[in-house]
């Protein structure tokens, strides 16, 4: 499908229409932005009060959107032509079923914006290091000297920059299996980098989860392109199901088409290259400046998303030499008295933990706790018996996180690991680890449960940890 067959003619398809947005928190305050200006009528429903909702509720104009809030009134279904469900609202809610029922056309923020995108779109999910792809991919085609916009799961809702987009210009998105759940079209080039366990409180069942992931590619056609993570294997027994063509990229093994690592060197197909025939350098394995053989396997991906939207393998090279990562992920905040603490408060599940744990390697006094997400931990305690030296457990789940380390410590007689505590708090950990780490150590933020518990979502959670460790600085 062409650029000019996706966008959508004016006056738009939901001018004059009723839609109803579900959520006001980012992409539900979008929608309240975005709707008016194409003439849909708007209401914004919320189970928050307004005094609960406080800031959340400025910026939006209150005589184009109409507000129901403390909770979700069937009635808003009896005059609703479109119900628009934000990322975080279960799509089990009662309104959501009802809607279903009656035949109500139900959406998100991420469809409706690829519905109507004038310019060439990237997506981009997986279970662990999508957000680092995608602002590297991003960073690419910035130094491809294209006028690139990222955001969709990250950073800017993009309906806010819609209008100022043009067919020239290039949309990097990362997209969650909530938003994938419910989307009927797939970005031309889309990349499904890893599926393991996650988001099961959300999903319930495995099948489930994968099915989500699968819609990123699903209603591609035969001229779109979707690369899939050799390494992994739910990943790489997806891809047989694309409708067009595939590449992949891999750390262990030579890819036909899209991007490995051969000795120290990422090689890359670009384009409509014969499978196997034409690779290039894009650098040394030693040029990029993030942490761990994740953040290689990330890179690659990068790399094939952008041969396959055909940047320049300059521009990938350019990229890689300057990009630092994103935040959040495995983010040094400050090295004080020998010791450096690392904010990885992205890590939402335990095995992004293994993965932060396996990027160092000197003794790591681990921060970890939140929220759980009926995921299995015993790798990750198993790991952290041998890596660490002290573990602190905090929030929701700490109690829980500690017996699981307790097991792997005593199952393991000699293990590093000597000191499991619990507290109640991020600032009780900070404090703690502050008693407890020594000069050459790494005092870690990588919780491997959810933020929920104490903080809106994982940035604030991260922007706490660093206030906490500058203050100590100071």
């Amino acid at each position: 499908m062409t650029v000019a067959e996706r966008s959508v003619p004016s006056p738009d398809p939901l001018a004059g229409r009723h839609v109803v947005v579900l959520g006001i928190a980012r992409q539900g305050r979008a929608l309240g932005r975005w709707l008016p200006t194409i003439g849909a009528r708007v209401t914004l429903s919320d189970k928050r009060t307004a005094e609960a909702l406080g800031e959340a509720l400025a910026g939006l104009d209150v005589e184009r959107v109409s507000l129901a809030l403390g909770g979700h009134p069937l009635a808003l279904l009896d005059d609703c032509d479109v119900l628009c469900v934000s990322g975080g609202v279960p799509l089990t809610l009662p309104i959501v079923q009802e809607a279903l029922r009656r035949g109500v056309r139900v959406t998100n923020d991420a469809q409706l914006f690829l519905e109507r995108c004038p310019a060439p779109v990237i997506g981009i999910t997986g279970s662990a290091g999508k957000t680092t792809t995608t602002a590297l991919v991003g960073e690419m085609g910035r130094c491809a000297g294209l006028r690139t916009f990222v955001g969709g799961n990250i950073g800017d809702v993009l309906l806010d920059d819609l209008p100022a987009m043009r067919p020239d210009d290039l949309v990097v998105m990362e997209l969650s299996s909530f938003q994938l759940e419910l989307m009927t079209v797939s970005p031309p080039v889309a990349g499904v980098l890893n599926v393991t366990p996650n988001h099961l409180d959300r999903h319930g069942r495995m099948d489930a989860y994968i099915a989500a992931k699968s819609h990123i590619y699903a209603h591609q056609n035969s001229h779109d392109i979707a690369i899939f993570g050799r390494d992994d294997p739910h990943a790489r027994a997806m891809s047989i199901y694309a409708p067009g063509r595939v590449a992949e990229f891999s750390l262990q093994e030579r890819v036909l088409s899209g991007a490995y690592l051969r000795g120290d060197e990422l090689l890359v197909t670009v384009g409509d290259s014969a499978p196997g025939t034409a690779y290039e350098v894009v650098c040394a394995r030693a040029a990029i400046q993030l942490r761990g053989d994740h953040n290689v396997l990330n890179t690659l991906a990068a790399c094939a998303l952008a041969g396959a939207a055909r940047l320049p393998v300059e521009a990938m090279r350019a990229a890689i030499e300057t990009f630092t990562g994103a935040e959040h992920r495995l983010e040094t905040v400050a090295v004080i008295g020998g010791v450096t603490w690392v904010n990885d408060s992205i890590a939402t599940a335990p095995e992004r933990v293994v993965a932060a744990l396996r990027s160092y390697s000197e003794p790591v006094v681990l921060l970890a706790g939140g929220r759980d997400k009926n995921l299995p931990w015993a790798e990750m305690a198993a790991l952290a018996a041998t890596r660490c030296p002290a573990v602190i457990c905090f929030g929701e789940y700490g109690p829980s996180v500690a017996e699981h380390m307790e097991q792997a410590r005593l199952a393991r007689p000699g293990a590093l690991l000597e000191r499991v505590e619990v507290v109640g708090d991020l600032e009780g950990a900070v404090a703690r680890a502050r008693a407890l780490a020594r000069p050459g150590d790494v005092v870690l933020l990588s919780p491997g449960g959810t933020s929920y518990d104490a903080y809106t979502d994982f940035a604030e959670r991260g922007q706490h940890f660093r206030d906490l460790v500058r203050a100590l600085g100071a």
